[in-house]
Parts: C-alpha cells; structure tokens; sequence
C-alpha cells in the first residue's frame, strides 16, 4: 500500500470527524448538511462511540444516499473527548494534514469546509467560529431568540479572563472553541498531545485542546464564516440557568448527561 502523495505547497488534505453516540434518529440531518458542502473535498469520519442504538447502520444509509463517502469506526471507551481524539488520529493517520470536527446533531452552514480550508491556506494551527441555535428541532421562544446570543457573547467574554486560559506559557489569544465547531492541524494537534480521552462530564474536551494547542502555537484563530448551528437539546433539559452552570465547569451535575430527546 503505498501513502499519500506529497503536498504540494498550501495543499490541505481536509478530513472531517464526528463522534457519535446514539444518534439513530438524527444524525441524518448532519449528514444532510455535510453533504451540501459547497467544498465536498473532505473524507469523513464518524466515530461510534458504543452506541447502543443504529447510528453506524443509519450514517452508511443516509452517506450512501447522498453519495458521501465515510469511515465508521468504533471508540468502545465513552467520552466525547475519547471518541474525538481516535477519529483525528485515524484521520492523521490515514493522510490528513487537517482536521474539523463538528458533533451528531449540529448543521454546519454550506460554506463550513471552505471556510476552515481558507483559514488552514493562510496558516491557521486551530480555528473556530460562530455557534447558533438551532430552529429546526424546537421553536425557540421570543426571549430565547434574544437571550442566547448574549449568553455565547458572554461565555465568549468570560473565558478570556479564565485565570487557567491566561497561563504565561500560553501562546496567541483564547478562543471558545466549541467541540461542535473547530479545526485543528495535524503538526499542531500530535504536538500537543490532541484531546484528552475524557468523557463529557468529566472536562470540557474543546476548552483543554485550545490551551494544548496554545502551548505550541499561536495560530488559534476566529472565523466569523465557520458558523454551525447547534442543538438546543441540553437547553430544554437543564434550563437556561443549569445549563450555564453546566458549561462553567460543570456546576450542574444533571442525573442524566446524554441528552438525546427534546421536550
């Protein structure tokens, strides 16, 4: 079996990778959205993370119905961290110079693969970019049309100031990198050691990548075109205020933390 070609210069190798765990009933949608890329020259990746339900049967179905080529592996140890670093890792491993990962229920806007390609041409070791609620799933409420933007824009804020994201030794500017939305290189990501093999409750996965990859670079950039629009599953289950908690390190220990129904 022979490698990869050699890179030409400025040449992306563009892979995608989704973690999933127990996604049967709408990972469709995502697939959906990938397909509609304006930019299809990416592989794609979807992790099963042990699911117990048909994820990987529906990714082949609804991939072969749009023509959209994949890999499905298996990541047995539970933990979006996990499951997210064996697919970027299968991705390097199989000729990728870079990498976005997004998750199962989002829908990346047409223009997401091109956007992160420009943002890698021109040097980019880690980008992200806007998050928005979905409409899709639920209608929003009027006040939650409002009030989500601001709690992001927050977030956003809040995170800069982080005594743990402003380390001396870190490089470059902190970026919130939502795991639904963020690219990474592939020199930068086996330099720093990628995302910890954690589960959800146990450490935001995304936050702990950007600082890694802030150690060894500063090229962590925002893109206001790399949009996603995210699910609002965990919203309607914790509440505004539980979910925030939940977000600023786990404040809100739900009973149940795979949300995969909505109210």
């Amino acid at each position: 079996m022979t490698g990869p070609a050699p890179l030409g210069a400025g040449e992306v190798r563009l892979w995608v990778v989704v973690p999933a765990f127990d996604e049967a009933a709408g990972i469709a949608g995502t697939i959906a959205a990938l397909a509609a890329q304006r930019d299809r020259d990416f592989r794609l990746v979807v992790v099963d993370n042990a699911s117990t339900d048909g994820t990987a049967v529906e990714v082949r179905t609804a991939c072969a119905a749009y023509g959209l080529g994949v890999s499905v592996i298996t990541e047995t140890r539970k933990g979006t961290g996990a499951a997210s670093d064996t697919g970027v890792r299968h991705a390097i491993a199989h000729g990728a110079t870079h990498v976005l990962r997004t998750d199962a229920d989002t829908l990346p806007v047409r223009d997401w693969t091109a956007a992160g390609r420009r943002a890698f041409i021109e040097g980019a070791d880690l980008v992200t970019g806007p998050m928005r609620a979905r409409t899709d799933e639920v209608r929003l409420r009027p006040w939650e049309r409002v009030v989500l933007p601001g709690v992001i824009g927050f977030c956003q804020a809040f995170g800069r100031f982080r005594p743990s994201n402003r380390s001396p030794e870190l490089k470059g500017p902190y970026r919130m990198s939502p795991g639904c939305n963020l690219g990474v290189s592939a020199a930068a990501y086996e330099a720093c050691g990628g995302f910890p093999r954690t589960a959800i409750e146990e450490l935001h996965e995304d936050r702990e990548l950007v600082n890694r990859v802030r150690r060894v670079s500063s090229r962590v950039e925002y893109r206001r075109d790399l949009v996603v629009h995210a699910s609002v599953r965990r919203l309607r289950a914790y509440g505004l205020r539980n979910t925030l908690r939940w977000y600023l390190d786990h404040g809100h220990r739900p009973d149940v933390v795979d949300v995969r129904e909505i109210a």
